[in-house]
């Protein structure tokens, strides 16, 4: 007869979230305490790479650096770049720099210590420098013949903070800042670690204020990620032309 080995009560799926979020508060508090402005930039975003790198399924990766694209056109600098892991054939670092390929990104946001509105139009402009580059989609050979390329996906934007710099935190004025971003500088969803997330929903925003907002805007950001599915394959010889 199989034994079965009683677990013990301490153990809770809503204290592994707990301890999860307490984690990266704890990290981003840690980051503003730094002295020099930016000190606190950098280790803010580094913060959010790191805990982006280590829960994000293995398919994605999470880094610091710019977009470009077969045309060779460059994005501005991106705190907190999404990408592809699995089909993305090359990512460059140049003096210290990653750039990555256009047709890999799934995902950009800025990343701050604080909330404000003009951090929300700063990160608007930084999305649309991404979204605006040319991409490519080629048809992949399977059993069956040729697939049809993949059509190119919405690439998610959003902003990553501790704090925010009006109360309450997620109300009506961030939801007016909000949209004030339309089209190409529109933000998709956002975590202030101590106080919610937000994110879009059709023309609207959805806020909430909420214990653990970490771990709750981790998990719709992962929800989100897989409604994109895969990254398309891009054209390696659009690139290739550059050289």
């Amino acid at each position: 007869m199989e034994r079965r080995i009683p677990m013990t009560s301490e153990w809770s799926l809503a204290a592994l979230f707990a301890d999860f979020h307490e984690k990266i508060q704890s990290e981003l508090a840690t980051a503003r305490k730094l002295g020099h402005p930016t000190d606190k930039g950098d280790a803010s975003e580094q913060v959010w790479i790191d805990v982006l790198t280590h829960y994000l399924p293995r398919r994605y990766e999470a880094r610091k650096g710019f977009v470009v694209d077969s045309r060779g056109v460059f994005s501005q600098q991106i705190d907190v770049i999404i990408h592809d892991r699995q089909y993305s054939p090359f990512v460059f670092t140049f003096k210290g720099t990653d750039v990555v390929p256009a047709e890999s990104v799934y995902a950009v946001f800025e990343a701050k210590q604080e909330l404000t509105a003009d951090y929300i139009r700063y990160a608007g402009e930084k999305a649309a420098s991404v979204r605006r580059l040319h991409r490519t989609s080629l048809s992949a050979e399977t059993i069956d013949g040729p697939s049809r390329a993949k059509p190119l996906h919405h690439i998610l934007a959003g902003i990553l903070t501790l704090s925010a710099g009006w109360k309450p935190p997620l109300g009506d004025t961030l939801a007016g800042h909000l949209r004030r971003d339309l089209d190409e500088e529109s933000l998709d969803i956002g975590c202030i670690a101590d106080a919610g997330w937000f994110t879009k929903r059709a023309d609207s925003f959805e806020l909430n204020t909420v214990d653990k907002a970490a771990t709750r805007f981790l998990f719709e950001l992962i929800a989100q990620l897989q409604a994109i599915g895969t990254a398309p394959m891009l054209d390696i010889r659009a690139y290739a032309s550059m050289i």
